[in-house]
């Protein structure tokens, strides 16, 4: 007898992350010899800092390996609330922080928490993979607004209030961005909390993730802090980025107490709380000084002089346009002058999609298409990588381009 092996329309609705697909695919050519230089993950390249890591070797020894509450234990929401007061002048207390498994476990719960079915979440593109899928996952409505790279990504006021309705839920805001590295000044987000006041059921999701990967004389401002927003906005931060704690899986929501109760039920019902291992490790990465201390700091400077290296080596590469990121560790680059050439031995370039396969197969390096953050003229190159692996990758890059012929003069 024949069985039902279909999976439920939610599942079938939600698209795979492009970018996991792709650090797969590379990792796997490399498990066969191939060469390929890795540049899609966002991931750093650094290891733990060895105080945290040390905290989380304690915690073993110590034998504290059980449950923790739902929420997180309350020395580790005690020492993110002081955080949130000294570095982001946010007043939040324990029962109002939310410790979860990983910043995005934070964002998931925080859609569906907040957004009820043919809700719109307005999502400003390019956007990190995950967010339009998360929508969806809500039985919620992503409702994209195009940014532009000689406005260096940053979502126009104007254009926001054109698209918000009674049927909107949902601001989902990232600075500094992934993937952009765009960072919104802080007289911007006053523009678009002013718009956020007027409309009562406008609430705000920001993804902090990236906020001590910012060079100067850029500076990270917390939408919740400005005029009127703390009530409306809900806060997203974690471990994984700034503390190089990708693998420890360990991240925070701090909202309304409200809210805050929604999401923990939810997570109670799903994973219940993050590693008791990994929240002793957040502990001692909270204690390492404001915004992470020389630990930190050593990190920022070095993708600093990263990026500092690609954006003067792609500028002298005709028809590629650059954004100068002003944070995190990504630069977005538009190729598409590239776009409408043919090349032998390969075929069409006609989308960011062909232009990463062609890298891949000619340069061997893996890069990510932009139609994976929702702006197919664009391409993202991590630079979460040694200053030797990208002089290496970069080399390969140039050496590949020549192939293509620019269909279109910049």
């Amino acid at each position: 007898m024949d069985f039902d092996t279909s999976v439920s329309p939610r599942a079938n609705s939600i698209k795979p992350s492009k970018t996991m697909a792709i650090s797969d695919h590379a990792t796997a050519l490399v498990q066969k010899g191939v060469p390929v230089i890795r540049l899609a993950a966002g991931e750093p390249d650094f290891d733990t800092p060895t105080a945290i890591a040390e905290a989380g070797i304690r915690a073993i020894q110590q034998g504290y390996t059980r449950y923790t509450p739902n929420a997180g234990t309350l020395e580790l929401r005690t020492a993110i609330c002081h955080k949130l007061k000294e570095e982001n002048g946010l007043s939040y207390t324990p029962d109002q922080i939310l410790v979860s498994n990983g910043a995005k476990q934070c964002i998931l719960q925080s859609v569906l928490a907040v957004c009820s079915p043919s809700d719109e979440v307005i999502i400003p593109a390019p956007y990190w993979v995950s967010y339009p899928e998360i929508a969806r996952l809500a039985d919620a409505n992503p409702v994209i607004i195009p940014t532009f790279i000689e406005d260096n990504f940053l979502l126009n006021p104007d254009v926001l209030a054109s698209k918000i309705n009674e049927k909107s839920r949902l601001l989902i805001l990232s600075t500094p961005s992934n993937p952009t590295g765009s960072v919104y000044p802080k007289k911007l987000l006053e523009q678009i909390a002013e718009l956020v006041a007027k409309h009562p059921r406008l609430m705000v999701l920001c993804d902090e993730i990236y906020e001590h990967i910012i060079y100067q004389p850029a500076e990270h401002t917390s939408f919740a802090s400005l005029p009127g927003m703390w009530e409306r906005t809900l806060t997203v931060n974690g471990f994984s980025k700034a503390f190089a704690m990708t693998g420890w899986r360990l991240g925070y929501l701090a909202a309304p107490k409200h809210f805050i109760t929604a999401c923990n039920k939810i997570q109670s019902q799903a994973t219940s709380g993050a590693s008791s291992i990994s929240q002793k490790a957040g502990l001692a990465a909270l204690g390492l000084g404001y915004a992470g201390g020389e630990a930190v700091s050593t990190m920022v400077a070095a993708f600093k002089e990263r990026r500092d290296f690609l954006v003067q080596r792609f500028k002298a590469i005709d028809g590629v346009k650059v954004s100068e990121p002003q944070g995190a560790f990504y630069l977005f680059l538009d190729f598409s002058s590239y776009y409408g050439s043919y090349v032998e031995g390969f075929g069409l370039i006609k989308d960011s999609d062909s232009l990463c396969r062609f890298l891949l197969d000619k340069a061997q390096v893996a890069l990510v298409p932009g139609d994976a953050f929702g702006d197919d003229s664009c391409v993202r190159i991590s630079y979460a990588a040694s200053l030797t692996t990208l002089q290496a990758a970069m080399d390969k890059i140039e050496k590949a381009l020549p192939l293509i012929k620019p269909a279109v003069a910049v």
